[in-house]
């Protein structure tokens, strides 16, 4: 095939060189007449082609023939198996006994009592009664036949997979941004060298995976260098580091590319997210590096207007500012200087307004709360927590935790179910609601109920890999809030009874996007479960009445296999009685007597001792006489031959009657 998609290429060259040629003959008579000489020459050439085209078109139908009968033949292989089956069970009908297995199966089927089928009846009418309440009860609640909504969501991609996948392909409703899974740089990522190289050292585990990576690298190549940069042989050699697999090779050609130019800031960048091993190494790097890209930044400024390859370089020029004043803002928030790294992040929001791409918002945010910095907090999700604007897990969460922070102190779930929900209590909870709705798995990770791990270099939105970042970082301000968590825990799987079908239809947001498990696989370590929502789980009531069949059933078989065993224990299940406890005791008392002998005697005081505790002994003996009056006179047992023999004339009756039953089967042998 690659050799008729390459001979099919040639052939449209060679055909619109063709037209060149007769549109540039009607401009040049010197030509034509040149071109009048080559003509045969160009006959010949498309005569060949066409004979070729001809070829390949047989070629392709003859392939495609192929593929229908291969497809056919699928199809129709069933039929084959079931026949070859047929005849396997044919040949092997002596060994496997087939004919004595009829025989005793028409047999079991013949002794079986109109009781049986009574039975049976009666419990398919039971299960089918059962089936149709919950149907009613579901209908009523949901709208819909539950039994429909298995066949299509859980039985119809399992049975006819193609047929579901054809659907999907050929609708034509609009598939709209807002369900497409876009990877987002994390504004929170982690410094390589310093930070996530630790986990690798400490217990052997990747915390990155190559697809993280990999999209940061082609982030880098696409931020840090431009068209302009071509034969600029630092630029080149950054080209290569960004592309190498091993950090050891790319950390040698930032060193290489330093070399050839002291001021490569993306050099100096690469070696403080990956050579540098402390977040203070890490400082000094980035310094250097801004001091570097803020010269470069002021020389394409002012050339900017002279042409289109100083936009371009002016570009790359603040792309790379950007990064490095907000690594750095990072590093001051790491190191302590929460003041510093405000300063930075709010002069980045100033400076560059229109770079919203980068979120450096959430970095303020994370900050300002660090800060306790409440009101500034506000000011920041006032201008963010647009309409207009995307959403993020920190938008949505850090709104709903300054709500809760008013209310969360004085939260008692008991006194809200008795007297209901105040106004400022049903607006905490309402932004608590939206934000479980955008994201909702970040609540098994502020409650500790799912472990984390260090947040990747890129995040989904509305994923796992997002609810990691956003509750690695801001987990301790949760905590400081006085009983937010609280608040937290009781209300956030309320969420879900608003949105029963939150992949069909959502509340305040768009559905739920469905490829969040696959990316967010991509995203996350191995090592890692991936939080899914919602749980693709099959209904209890589907578990339960096939457990019940499978019960009952296995339960028959046993019966009919070990049919005493099965009466045995069905006796002693109905027989069933308290044991009365036997057993030696070493303390005597008033209610039994040792038969411990090997400890000390009784003596008749310690018997007594009860009668010097009771002074009413007259009433005593009134009691003791009631007893002895009404106290019933247990027959003579049955001797123990009469007894043995009476047992012998039951069993025989007993097994007499149940032979019986064959004596038909046995005359019928006979004659």
């Amino acid at each position: 095939m690659c050799i008729a998609f390459q001979s099919s290429t040639s052939f449209s060259l060679l055909i619109d060189s063709y037209h060149y040629l007769i549109s540039y003959q009607s401009s040049n008579e010197h030509k034509l007449t040149m071109n009048k000489q080559q003509q045969p020459q160009q006959q010949q050439q498309q005569e060949t082609n066409s004979c070729k085209t001809e070829e390949l078109i047989l070629c392709d139908s003859f392939i495609e023939k192929l593929k229908s009968f291969i497809q056919w033949f699928y199809t129709y292989v069933w039929a084959i198996y079931f026949l070859l089956v047929v005849i396997l069970v044919y040949l092997m009908r002596g060994p496997l006994k087939i004919t004595q297995s009829f025989t005793t199966a028409t047999m079991f089927f013949n002794t079986l009592t109109p009781k049986f089928y009574v039975a049976l009846t009666g419990t398919s009418s039971l299960i089918s009664g059962l089936i149709l309440i919950f149907e009613w009860w579901y209908f009523k609640k949901y709208g819909t036949s539950f039994i429909e909504q298995v066949s299509i969501n859980h039985l119809t991609p399992i049975l006819n997979p193609s047929e579901t996948n054809t659907e999907h392909d050929t609708s034509n409703i609009p598939v709209t941004g807002t369900n497409e899974c876009k990877v987002w740089k994390n504004p929170m990522s982690l410094f390589r060298g310093s930070e996530y190289q630790r986990l690798l050292t400490t217990n052997g585990k990747e915390p990155l995976t190559f697809h993280d990576m990999n999209l940061s690298a082609q982030e880098h190549q696409t931020f840090f260098s431009c068209e302009a940069d071509e034969g600029k042989q630092e630029y080149e050699l950054m080209q290569r580091a960004w592309r190498e697999r091993t950090p050891a090779t790319r950390i040698q050609l930032a060193h290489d590319a330093l070399e050839k130019n002291l001021e490569c800031t993306p050099a100096l960048i690469l070696l403080a997210e990956e050579e540098a091993t402390t977040i203070i190494e890490v400082e000094r790097l980035l310094r250097q590096a801004l001091k570097c890209a803020e010269n470069a930044y002021r020389k394409s400024q002012q050339l900017l207007e002279q042409g289109h390859n100083q936009e371009i370089i002016h570009k790359r020029n603040t792309n790379i500012l950007i990064y490095v004043k907000r690594r750095l803002g990072m590093c001051a928030r790491k190191l302590g200087k929460s003041r510093e790294a405000i300063k930075i992040f709010r002069d980045l929001v100033k400076e560059f307004p229109m770079m919203s791409v980068f979120n450096i918002h959430e970095n303020l945010i994370e900050v300002l709360l660090m800060m306790q910095s409440y009101a500034d907090v506000q000011a920041v999700l006032a201008k963010y927590d647009d309409i207009s604007l995307p959403k993020s897990a920190t938008i949505c969460y850090t709104a709903a935790l300054l709500k809760a922070r008013a209310v969360a102190s004085t939260f008692s779930p008991d006194i809200a179910s008795k007297r209901g929900l105040s106004t400022a209590e049903m607006s905490a909870v309402e932004a608590i609601h939206r934000a479980v709705e955008f994201n909702p798995h970040v609540p098994k990770y502020l409650l500790e109920m799912k472990s984390l791990i260090l947040p990747p270099e890129h995040i989904l939105k509305r994923g796992d890999s997002e609810a990691i970042a956003y509750a690695f970082f801001h987990l301790p301000h949760w905590r400081r809030v006085d009983g937010a968590l609280n608040l937290l825990h009781c209300t956030w799987e309320g969420t879900f009874r608003m949105i029963p079908y939150p992949l069909e239809k959502g509340h305040l947001f768009h559905p739920y996007p469905t490829c969040t498990e696959a990316a967010d696989r991509e995203l996350l370590p191995t090592f890692h479960d991936v939080s899914v929502f919602p749980k693709k789980e099959l209904p209890f009531f589907i578990l339960f009445t096939a457990g019940l069949c499978s019960g009952t059933a296995m339960l028959a078989l046993l019966t009919h296999q070990y049919p005493e065993v099965a009466a045995y224990v069905a006796k002693l299940f109905i027989q069933w009685k308290v044991t009365i406890r036997n057993e030696a005791i070493t303390v005597p008392n008033e209610f039994v007597v040792s038969t411990n002998t090997t400890g000390k005697k009784i003596k008749g005081y310690q018997l007594l001792k009860s009668l010097n505790e009771n002074k009413n002994i007259n009433e005593l003996k009134r009691q003791l006489s009631k007893i002895t009056k009404h106290q019933a006179v247990l027959k003579e047992p049955v001797p123990k031959i009469q007894a043995e023999k009476a047992e012998r004339v039951a069993a025989y009756e007993q097994e007499s009657k149940s032979m019986k039953k064959w004596d038909p089967i046995v005359e019928k042998y006979r004659t």
